[in-house]
C-alpha cells in the first residue's frame, strides 16, 4: 500500500487572489450605480521622491485602466501641493483625490494638514478627520439616523480587513461587528495612517489587539464579553513584542525596514500571518513550516481597496438628476457587507 503524502503545513495566499474577488465586486458595483458608459476619475498627487511611492502609483494606474477608471497621476513640488489638493477638490470632473505620504520626512502635522485639506466627498483614502473620529468611535455611517452613507475606512487597514475575511477569520456567524470575538490578534506598527487603524479596526470588530511599536505594547479591545461599543486602549506595562507573539492567532507586521524580522520561534503553531511592509518582515521558508495561512504582501489589495472607496464616495454623492430607481437602489446598497 503506497503511503500517503503529507499535505503541506502552510497555506500561502497572494494578494493577486484577493484582489481579484474585490475587483469583480467593485466592477459591477460601478457597472449597477453609473452604467456602463462612464469611466470616474482618481487623480493622484505625488510630491515625494519615494520609489515605493512610485511603484504604487505605477500599479494603481494599471488597476484603474484594467477596471474601467481613469488614472491622473500629477507630480507636483510639495509648497505647491496645497493649491494642487483644492483645484482638484472644485473640479467636478475629478471624483476622488489620492496623496502619497509621507511629503515632509519627520514633520506629521504638516502631512496632516494636506489630508485635512481632501474634501470629505473626495478623500478615497479616508483620511479626513470625519472618517478617522468615525472610524476610531465605531461609527459607520455618515448620515445617522438614516445610515445610507457609509463611512470610508483607510485603505492599508480595510484592506488587512478584507484579507482577513478572505482568509475567513472573520467568523460569519457571529453578529455584523463582532465577527473577531475569541480572536487575538499582534498588529506591529502603530503609525497614524497604518497601524493604530488597523488595530482600532480589528477590536471594533471584537478581537483582543494588542499593537507593538518601539515604544511598548497597548492592547486595544472592547472589554469583558466585547460589551463596550467601541474599543478602549490600555498600556501594557512592561510587555515587549516577545509577550504578544506567543498569545497570537494572527500576527500582522508592516514594519519599514529590511532589518526587521518577526522572530518565528516565538510564532504559536498554526498562526496566519500577514505582512503589510513593502519589506518581507517574515523569514519566508521558516515562516511556512510555523504558519497555517502565509500572506507575503498585501498591496495590490490596497489598490482594490482605493477602488472600493472611491466607488463608495460615489454612491454616497446626492441622488443626480434623472437617476433610475435601480441605479438609487444600487447606490443604497453598494458594499453593503461593509
Amino acid at each position: 500500500m503506497a503511503s500517503q503524502e503529507t499535505p503541506k503545513t502552510c497555506k500561502v495566499i497572494l494578494a493577486d487572489t484577493i484582489a481579484k474577488k474585490l475587483l469583480a465586486e467593485v466592477k459591477e458595483t460601478l457597472t449597477s450605480i453609473e452604467g456602463p458608459s462612464r469611466k470616474p476619475t482618481l487623480v493622484a498627487f505625488l510630491a515625494n521622491d519615494d520609489p515605493s511611492a512610485g511603484q504604487y502609483a505605477d500599479w494603481s494606474k494599471k488597476t484603474c485602466e484594467e477596471n474601467g477608471f481613469n488614472f491622473d497621476l500629477r507630480k507636483v513640488d510639495k509648497e505647491a501641493l496645497e493649491e494642487a489638493v483644492v483645484a482638484a477638490n472644485h473640479d467636478d470632473a475629478v471624483d476622488g483625490i489620492l496623496v502619497y505620504y509621507p511629503i515632509w520626512v519627520n514633520n506629521q502635522p504638516q502631512d496632516r494638514y494636506i489630508q485635512e485639506t481632501v474634501a470629505l466627498s473626495k478623500d478615497v483614502e479616508g483620511l479626513c478627520h470625519t472618517h478617522l473620529f468615525n472610524m476610531y468611535h465605531n461609527v459607520r455611517f455618515l448620515d445617522p439616523p438614516s445610515n445610507l452613507k457609509k463611512s470610508l475606512l483607510p485603505c492599508t487597514p480595510l484592506a488587512i480587513v478584507k484579507a482577513l475575511e478572505h482568509l475567513q477569520i472573520y467568523n460569519p456567524i457571529l453578529a455584523y461587528g463582532n465577527r473577531l470575538f475569541g480572536k487575538t490578534i499582534t498588529v506591529i506598527n502603530r503609525s497614524e495612517v497604518n497601524g493604530r487603524p488597523l488595530a482600532a479596526l480589528l477590536a471594533n470588530d471584537g478581537a483582543t489587539v494588542y499593537s507593538v511599536d518601539i515604544t511598548g505594547v497597548q492592547v486595544f479591545t472592547r472589554g469583558s464579553g466585547i460589551r463596550a461599543p467601541r474599543h478602549q486602549v490600555h498600556d501594557k506595562e512592561g510587555w515587549e513584542l516577545k509577550d504578544a507573539l506567543p498569545l497570537s492567532d494572527v500576527v500582522i507586521s508592516g514594519v519599514p525596514s529590511e532589518a526587521f524580522k518577526v522572530p518565528t520561534d516565538l510564532i504559536r503553531d498554526g498562526a496566519v500571518c500577514i505582512n503589510f511592509s513593502s519589506y518581507r518582515n517574515f523569514d519566508g521558508p521558516a515562516i511556512k513550516e510555523k504558519a497555517s495561512i502565509y500572506v507575503p504582501s498585501t498591496g495590490k489589495v490596497t489598490i482594490a481597496v482605493l477602488l472600493r472607496n472611491l466607488v463608495r464616495l460615489i454612491a454616497n454623492r446626492p441622488r443626480p438628476e434623472g437617476t433610475t430607481e435601480d441605479a438609487q437602489k444600487a447606490r443604497t446598497e453598494a458594499f453593503k457587507d461593509g
